[in-house]
Order: C-alpha cells, then sequence, then structure tokens
C-alpha cells in the first residue's frame, strides 16, 4: 500500500514514543490508515539532538529540537510534526501552525535520588542534575545549599549519569517517564507547589502546514479541547514575556469544570529573584488570562532581567 501520511519526528526513544501515539490515534480514528504501510514515520535528527555538551540556553534556545522539523514540513518532506509542546518556539514560522493538541499526561516533574532521599532531605552540597534552567532556578530557590550542574541527554542517558554517580539526583518530566514505562525508579512526584512546570510540559502537539486541510481534517479527531485551553494559557504568558529556554519560566493551567485556574513563576536562575501571578477565569478566555498575567509579572521584572 502506498503512504498516505508521513509523520516527522525526532529520533529519541520519547520522541518516537509520541510519534507512534499519534500514528495509532490516527489509525484509530481513520480505519484506512490502519493499513500496513499508510503511515509512515520519517525519523529527523535535529540540531537538539547533535548538541550534548551544553545546555540548551547556552546553544541558542528551544528552535534546536524543531528546525529541521519544520524545515522538513515546509519542504513538503513530512506531512505533519510530532513535538513535546514545552520544546515548541513562542512563535512558528509563517505557514505553519500547532493544530492539534493530543490529551496531556501528567505535567509534574519526578526527582530521582540515588540515596533514595527526596529534594528537602538531600545532604548540603549534594550535585543535582538538570538541562533546564527552570529546574535549576527552583531547586536553588528551595535549596541554595545544594549544587546545580547542566545534565544533557535523553531520558534513558540521564539516568545512566545519575547510576554512575556523575550527579547524586536528577529531574525528568512525569508524562516522558510515563510514555517510556519508567516510572518504576522514580523517588518521588513533586507537586506543582514545590516545582511548577514548564509551560505546556506533559503537552503533544502536532505541526502541520496552514494550507493543509487534508492533513488538518485527519487530526480533527484527535484533538483535545481540555489540553488546548490549557496549553493556550501558558504560551500566552510565554508570548507576553517573550521567554524562551533562557528565561527560568514556569507555568501551570488547569480546568475545574469552565473555569480555568493559571499559577506561573519567573525567577533569576540562582533562584533568589521570584515573580508570581496568579489568575482565575473563564476557559474560553484562556488566552487572555495567560497574557495578562504575563503582563502582571512583566511589569515587575529589572530592565535586564532577561538579557543572557
Amino acid at each position: 500500500m502506498t503512504t498516505q501520511l508521513r509523520i516527522g519526528t525526532r529520533g529519541s526513544p520519547l520522541a518516537l514514543a509520541q510519534a507512534h501515539e499519534t500514528r495509532d490515534r490516527l489509525s484509530a480514528a481513520h480505519p484506512h490508515l490502519a493499513a500496513p504501510g499508510a503511515i509512515e514515520i520519517v525519523v529527523i535528527k535535529t540540531t537538539g539532538d547533535q548538541i550534548l555538551d551544553r545546555t540548551l540556553a547556552e546553544a541558542g534556545g528551544k528552535g534546536l529540537f524543531t528546525k529541521e522539523l519544520e524545515d522538513a514540513l515546509l519542504g513538503d518532506r513530512v506531512d505533519l510534526a510530532v513535538h513535546s509542546m514545552k520544546d515548541v518556539p513562542t512563535w512558528l514560522p509563517d505557514g505553519l501552525e500547532i493544530s492539534t493538541l493530543l490529551p496531556r499526561e501528567d505535567p509534574r516533574d519526578a526527582f530521582f535520588s540515588r540515596s533514595g532521599k527526596g529534594l528537602d532531605e538531600l545532604e548540603p552540597g549534594s550535585v543535582v542534575g538538570t538541562a533546564g534552567l527552570r529546574r535549576q532556578a527552583q531547586v536553588l530557590e528551595r535549596r541554595p545549599d545544594l549544587k546545580v550542574v547542566p545534565l544533557r541527554g535523553n531520558v534513558q542517558t540521564r539516568l545512566k549519569k545519575l547510576d554512575a554517580g556523575e550527579v547524586d539526583a536528577t529531574l525528568l518530566a512525569l508524562a516522558g517517564l510515563r510514555r517510556l514505562g519508567l516510572t518504576d525508579r522514580i523517588t518521588a512526584i513533586l507537586e506543582p507547589e514545590t516545582m511548577l512546570p514548564a509551560v505546556a510540559q506533559g503537552a503533544i502537539g502536532i505541526e502541520i502546514r496552514s494550507a493543509d486541510e487534508r492533513t488538518r481534517a485527519l487530526l480533527a479527531p484527535l484533538h483535545c479541547a481540555e489540553t488546548a485551553a490549557r496549553v493556550t494559557a501558558e504560551r500566552a504568558l510565554l508570548a507576553a514575556l517573550d521567554g524562551s529556554c533562557r528565561t527560568p519560566i514556569a507555568a501551570l493551567a488547569r480546568l475545574e469544570g469552565d473555569t480555568l485556574v493559571f499559577e506561573t513563576k519567573v525567577l533569576s536562575a540562582d533562584g533568589r529573584q521570584v515573580f508570581t501571578a496568579h489568575r482565575t477565569g473563564k476557559a474560553a478566555d484562556a488566552a487572555a488570562l495567560g497574557a495578562d498575567a504575563g503582563a502582571e509579572i512583566k511589569a515587575q521584572l529589572p530592565p535586564d532581567f532577561f538579557t543572557p
């Protein structure tokens, strides 16, 4: 059978798991796509996958995980690209859009330590490895007596580095661990009060060419309106702050019926400066709520706060 749909993805185990979930949902929604060969998964190596010797902030930001996938979309080499939404830049290239959001996984962070101790119980001076400024800043906000060092690589690589004693502890997104079946090793799940998640953490977004109505129609049954409202609020915050992974920004929107409850926190890299905002409103006003919270925080920030 000839290929009817081409899914672009990074090649990490987690990225492939997300691409397979997308394929399986498409096949379930459209029986003609369930035939062998109807959907092709196209693995594309991104710049972010190749840079492992420094943090994403140092290497240039979130677009490192999406640019090559977007180039493939614009060049008609794939029909859709599957992303972890937390890796997607605030603004997309002309002609592309996120048309579909799958049901969001648990957005919380998971904590791992070799000693089996939680974040609050680690010995002073313990070394915590993490790839992101958001986690670094919140760890240091809570435990300024700890040392935080960069730790890059996919989930399995980071856990191997932990086992090898390169660090005493690390943090990973619970959503990815669940998708990979690796939750049995978790020391503790960190509640948002302890570690507020990254914007859109746990959400899978599907990017398409804006003019591709055929692919848009095929993906329509997969779209989750609840996830869309939550992610819309969180990404509106990023847009208001002009935020990237060079800035420790955390946010979480949740729905209680038709009410959206939104929390955000922006920190300095050392965790010493912390700015927060809270909003509650209608889910239909998600974008406005996120943008308004962003405006409140931006008004409090020192002029050079976002300067690398």
